[in-house]
């Protein structure tokens, strides 16, 4: 199954939302719509909101040249073919259509539209993410991206010893760790803070945004006279997918050594390899 999705990227995808959705501007609604569509355009892994163009209080304009964004092609897994990440900008297109405008009095939102050559999205505006204050799904924010209706986090405790360690140094040993499951993405191990070298770990101030967990805060680990960043993570505030995992610590297994019961698990190839 997970085969089939992911040979599904090289095409235009949406799905129907039935949620309500609004996107605002200092605290203005430019968008409110109960007939949204989740859209994900070629080789992007996560996707952005259409909106019907009745339901967008602002005038659409055509959309003067945007400057050659740079792509940020990834690989999910190590046969998987390379996709654009969250950090690839709106204006990147990997499908044709029309870049659009949106003004509103006297503020104008540039080529924050797009409108996609798709009979099928025939009246609907893909907006850019980025472009908006506030996002609301119902009436609860949301962050980072549109949600992905496909997209499942199962949390599991488990009593496996597992250790992790870099250039040989021990950062974390424990028989209480919890296991994230999320789709397309490795497997991440969220350890109590008791069972880690926290003398060892010394605080990021790089912060990022998951739609589901919340707000990651970083932590960059010093190894024999060497500081490896952002090494670790936690969610302090975590949204409701990262309530099981709350002020856990979890590590990048794609740049650490992790064993489970004494066998040493492979690094993961994935877009932080």
């Amino acid at each position: 199954m997970s085969a089939l999705i992911m040979g599904a990227l090289p095409e235009l995808r949406f799905e129907p939302s039935p949620k309500r959705v609004r996107a605002l501007v200092g605290g203005q609604t430019w968008a409110d719509t109960t007939t949204a569509m989740v859209v994900w355009e070629p080789r992007r892994i996560v996707p952005g909101y259409a909106v019907p163009e009745a339901d967008l209080d602002a005038e659409l304009l055509p959309a003067d040249p945007s400057p050659e964004a740079e792509a940020h092609p990834v690989r999910m897994d190590a046969d998987g073919p390379p996709v654009l990440d969250p950090r690839t900008p709106f204006s990147v297109r990997s499908t044709p259509g029309e870049p659009l405008s949106l003004r509103r009095g006297g503020t104008t939102l540039e080529a924050a539209g797009f409108r996609a050559d798709d009979r099928d999205l025939a009246g609907y505006v893909l907006l850019d993410y980025a472009a908006f204050d506030q996002w609301l799904e119902e009436d609860d924010q949301n962050f980072a991206h549109a949600r992905d209706p496909f997209k499942r986090i199962d949390v599991r405790s488990t009593s496996r010893h597992l250790v992790i360690s870099v250039d040989g140094v021990v950062l974390a040993e424990s028989t209480r760790a919890k296991l994230l499951f999320e789709t397309h993405l490795p497997v991440r191990t969220y350890l109590p803070r008791e069972d880690v070298r926290m003398d060892l770990l010394v605080p990021s101030d790089t912060r990022s945004w998951c739609a589901y967990k919340g707000q990651a805060r970083y932590w960059s680990a010093q190894v024999n006279s060497q500081v490896r960043r952002n090494l670790a993570w936690s969610y302090e505030q975590p949204l409701s997918d990262g309530v099981e995992v709350k002020d856990r610590m979890t590590f990048f297994d794609e740049k650490v050594d992790v064993t489970v019961d004494g066998k040493p698990r492979p690094r993961p190839v994935s877009p932080w390899s």
